[in-house]
């Protein structure tokens, strides 16, 4: 990503940053390729995908910010999380509000 989850450096990260904390995902890794040109050009190489940030689930390259926003909007990143061992924080907000 550009920057840190903790201040992104551009909509793109900042919106992957938003969307993992709309789903309670915490434990991830982020680095800043503003500060290597090296890991920048070679993370885009590696993935054959050219945009940062990218993100990966389990080590396996998902895609970059429009994918994870799609998978988000359509559920499957709900359904991705559950197979790492992660339970969206979205599914108790909705049952939360079911209650209601």
């Amino acid at each position: 990503m550009k920057g840190s989850p903790a201040q992104p450096l551009c909509g793109f990260s900042n919106a992957v940053v938003q969307i993992l904390r709309l789903h309670g995902v915490e434990d991830y890794r982020a680095h800043d390729v503003l500060q290597d040109p090296d890991l920048r050009q070679g993370i885009k190489n590696y993935s054959n995908w050219p945009t940062i940030p990218q993100v990966y689930l389990n080590g396996e390259f998902v895609g970059g910010c429009d994918i994870l926003l799609q998978m988000h909007q359509n559920g499957d990143l709900v359904e991705e999380l559950k197979k790492l061992g992660i339970r969206s924080a979205l599914l108790d907000a909705e049952k939360d509000q079911e209650k209601k």
